[in-house]
């Protein structure tokens, strides 16, 4: 009786491994639909911040389930599902209850536009992380969904900043979240920095910067987002150069080995 009782479990190991990281997932998707409600609202700022910690959400499921050996196929699926809700759906609907319905037709449009590219951009990528490793897993194929959602929210973030520099973004809104909604499919290599090693000296210097940055986000938060998007814009052009030069050395490389046999 005893024995029986020791072997009774509710759920397997593995499965009770794969809860966390999944309700981490949902969490994040229940806080980027959250942020659409504050859209509706009007209250853009903190429909920002809550695509900011569904963002963080995304960023922390997929390394506890690695870290605590609970990936799944579920899991997979749902993280994609969600990605499109947190970093399609809601900033989409977020820009059109602040800008985009003033130009009916023409801004739901524009809304439609963007979440089927970044519902296609997911898909890819989950075909694309079933091929063999090689150097290009450093790159990205266009820009990723979580840095999508940031540069389309540029504009209101902008605007929300109170900045003046004579700049009248929301007539450029509908015109650069097609942009963005592009650059999401496109074949335009972006840094995925996933190979990157740091050398334990380097370490003390990293973790400052993460304070700075985190204490930066706490207290002025909409100036950083918008340094973060204009730094990422600008990281486009210099991962292009990047990648066309390790694919210049790999084919040479490749052509002297065929040389030699």
């Amino acid at each position: 009786m005893e024995q029986n009782k020791n072997n009774f479990k509710i759920v397997s190991d593995k499965k009770a491994r794969m809860i966390l990281p999944n309700a981490v997932t949902l969490i994040g998707v229940c806080i980027g639909l959250t942020s659409i409600k504050f859209a509706i609202d009007g209250k853009f700022a903190i429909a920002i911040i809550a695509i900011l910690f569904a963002g963080l959400m995304d960023a922390l499921d997929g390394r506890i389930a690695r870290l605590i050996k609970g990936t799944s196929k579920m899991g997979k699926e749902l993280d994609s599902l969600g990605d499109v809700i947190s970093f399609g759906v809601a900033p989409a609907l977020i820009m059109y209850f602040w800008n985009l319905q003033y130009l009916d037709k023409l801004g739901w449009f524009v809304c439609l536009t963007y979440v089927v590219c970044v519902a296609l951009r997911l898909a890819r990528f989950n075909v694309s992380t079933e091929e063999e490793s090689s150097w290009k897993d450093n790159f990205f194929e266009g820009i990723p969904s979580p840095a999508g959602w940031l540069l389309i929210l540029m504009p209101l973030i902008y605007d929300l900043t109170n900045l003046n520099i004579g700049l009248e973004v929301k007539k450029l809104t509908p015109y650069f979240t097609i942009l963005i909604a592009i650059l999401l499919v496109s074949k335009i290599p972006t840094l995925a920095l996933k190979k990157i090693s740091i050398s334990p000296k380097a370490t003390v210097f990293l973790l400052l910067g993460i304070g700075i940055v985190f204490i930066s986000l706490l207290f002025y938060t909409l100036e950083t987002l918008l340094i973060f998007g204009i730094t990422y814009l600008i990281s486009i052009p210099i991962s292009v150069i990047i990648y066309s030069n390790q694919n210049k050395k790999n084919s040479e490389k490749i052509s002297e080995d065929n040389h030699e046999d």
